[in-house]
């Protein structure tokens, strides 16, 4: 038999099964492509300036090449074992092992290397409009060219060429190694045989659960103040980090089997056709890929979490900057802020001045601090240095005496710090002591984080204690000046224009000088590069975590095709079978999709509060993206299926 006229006639039958395999070759191809053109873009030489592009995307790509060659591997170790009757077959005809595996080699160059060309083409394409949305979330003004690069070329076919050679190498080894009679069992091995539910199995399922559960509940108490070195914050997180992963392969081991188990056993062995069709299978499948299924879960929580946490910063920069400088610009030295006000008073920007005298006095915080400060370092709450501004500095602002109101603080201080909204604390000078009772925490921060000594709240008290405090003042705690100066651009349209000055002034490079623009637009390039990067690379995770759970149900779909051909021949329609289906991919595709969304929730829910002032719209946003993509591939299965039950008869 004619080799060449094999290597076709099995591309051309084959074809149907590796369009999504093509799809995903395509595309991560191309991604890799487009992510190593721009680290020899030269756009990005003019952009390192304000953001390290180039070798962070040098790590992204590293990482993409990574989650590309695993798929890949394991989509041809599915396709491999689905053709293994195939492969027997030629044995039986007389081909030997040889030219089985030049057949099955030359169909893969074919394949491979003709998407390898489209994804390069497809990079080049792209690597443009990619570029444009780096700078775009980055804030970089930079003009976005496409150019194309030799390097990149040869980088991504040594890359690509060196998988296809590990791909050759898997196929050869499961040839050499496989007896005819092997081969027509390879596939029904793969699975476990549908038994009886055992009571191991049963009690790995409620450990399962119950490792999920402790993880979820030692998360939430993390910055809690439970955990009050950083020896047992760490061992908190290896705990955390040890029991969900465990208790998720074992959710998939023995939960979802338990449970299903539970539900069928509720019915009295009455099944309808859908519970026969999704329950019973989705039982004992999910045990067989317990492994795969505890990999994308764990890998998509990650994706989803990192994402959503650096969405956080992002979505907060513009209020996390109004939290650490309330005013547009806020000036240290005396001989800087009249440099700055001249310069503005002669490019005729419009402004407003704000002055307010601050001063720092020793505290003891003992009886608000509701948390131990161990794992901040060791801080006595009896002798904390904080800010003290006067209320008749700040406008609404009234006090008694006795009082003292905290304002400016921050959600990672509470979280740690866990202070209460009301208590006694004690204003320590050199010579005296003030007893004060503090009667609430404000967010509203009114001067820079600059006083404010390791980003604890300013403390607002009467005038008359005020001119106390200052009588004195302890000046090994005082900083370089006593007085906070903001500025306030009137017009909001010459803020950008005032922070050039304010740069090229050279103020802003001296301690105490900050621009609230500025640190605005530090935080969204910084987590603007870094959700770029987690953006693309959970892209790439997920469309190849979504074909391989896409090829497992091609697999169980050929062969469950005689269960349908008897449904069929019993008088069950189409649409019978296919509403037990579609009940199948939403367990098949949603299980792993809910337990990754909850792994993150709870990920992001523990610590968010170091990165932004922002919890829940960031997060939906990025999960509903999530789920709206990885449901694609559950409703490319549902039409896989159609299209088997179709044939079916």
């Amino acid at each position: 038999m004619n080799i060449n006229y094999l290597i076709y006639r099995n591309l051309k039958k084959n074809i149907k099964n590796y369009y999504l395999y093509v799809f995903a070759l395509i595309f991560s191809v191309g991604l890799y492509f487009a992510f190593v053109t721009l680290q020899y873009d030269p756009a990005m030489d003019e952009a390192k300036g304000s953001l390290k592009g180039a070798a962070a995307l040098g790590a992204a790509s590293v990482l993409l090449v990574a989650i590309v060659a695993i798929f890949l591997l394991y989509a041809n170790t599915i396709f491999i074992k689905r053709r293994s009757k195939e492969i027997g077959l030629f044995q039986l005809i007389g081909l030997t092992k040889g030219k089985i595996f030049r057949i099955l080699s030359a169909e893969n160059l074919i394949l491979y290397f003709g998407s390898m060309v489209i994804g390069i083409f497809a990079g080049f394409a792209a690597s443009r409009l990619i570029l444009m949305i780096l700078f775009k979330v980055t804030g970089v003004d930079t003009e976005a060219a496409l150019s194309f690069s030799t390097e990149a070329l040869i980088q991504t076919v040594i890359v690509f060429a060196v998988i296809y050679v590990l791909i050759m190498i898997m196929n050869y080894t499961f040839i050499k190694r496989q007896s005819i009679l092997s081969l027509f069992r390879a596939v029904s091995t793969t699975e476990n045989q549908i038994k009886k539910m055992s009571f191991a199995e049963m009690l790995f399922g409620l450990l399962g659960i119950g490792l999920i559960l402790l993880g979820y509940y030692v998360s939430t108490k993390l910055f809690s103040g439970d955990f009050t070195t950083m020896n047992e914050l760490f061992m908190a997180m290896i705990l955390i980090l040890g029991a969900v992963i465990i208790g998720t392969y074992l959710f998939y081991k023995g939960s979802v089997s338990f449970i299903f188990n539970a539900i069928r056993k509720s019915k009295g062995g009455y099944l309808s056709l859908n519970n026969v069709l999704s329950l019973s299978s989705i039982m004992f499948r999910m045990k067989s890929n317990a492994l795969l299924l505890t990999i994308i879960t764990t890998v998509s929580a990650l994706a989803i979490g990192l994402l959503s946490l650096s969405y956080i910063s992002y979505y907060s920069a513009e209020k996390s900057a109004e939290q650490s400088v309330p005013n547009h610009f806020a000036v240290a030295d005396q001989k800087d802020l009249s440099a700055f006000i001249q310069a503005l008073t002669d490019e005729d920007i419009e402004f407003k001045k704000t002055e307010r005298d601050v001063i720092q006095v020793n505290a003891d915080l003992s009886d608000i601090i509701g948390a131990s400060l161990e794992v901040s370092g060791q801080v006595d709450s009896s002798s904390m240095i904080i800010p003290v501004i006067s209320d008749a500095s700040v406008k609404g602002k009234d006090v008694s005496p006795g009082e003292t109101l905290f304002t400016g603080y921050s959600d990672a201080i509470q979280q740690f710090m866990a202070i209460q909204t009301t208590g006694e604390i004690e204003l320590i000078s050199p010579k005296q002591s003030f007893k004060q009772k503090l009667i609430g925490l404000d967010k509203e921060a009114y001067v820079s984080y600059y006083y404010a000594s390791g980003g604890l709240p300013t403390a607002i008290v009467e005038q008359t204690v005020f001119d106390q405090l200052v009588q004195d003042l302890d000046p090994k705690i005082q900083k370089k000046t006593n007085v906070y100066h903001g500025i306030d651009i009137v017009d909001p349209t010459a803020i950008n224009q005032a922070n050039q000055i304010f740069k090229s002034l050279g103020i802003s490079e001296k301690t105490g000088n900050l621009s609230q623009t500025e640190m605005a637009f530090n935080q969204k390039s910084n987590m603007g590069l870094m959700m770029f990067i987690v953006g693309f690379l959970g892209l790439t995770f997920l469309i190849t975590s979504g074909c391989i759970l896409y090829f497992k149900q091609m697999d169980e779909g050929e062969e469950e095709k005689p269960n349908y051909t008897i449904l069929r021949k019993l008088g069950f329609t189409q649409g019978n079978l296919l509403t037990g289906i579609q009940i199948k991919q939403l367990f098949n595709f949603g299980i792993p999709l809910v337990v990754g969304l909850s792994h993150s929730y709870f990920a992001v829910k523990s610590g968010w509060f170091f990165f932004g002032t922002e919890l829940w719209l960031p997060m939906v946003m990025v999960m509903l993206l999530y789920t709206a993509l990885y449901s694609i591939f559950g409703l490319l299965s549902v039409m896989f299926y159609k299209r088997v039950i179709k044939e079916a008869l």
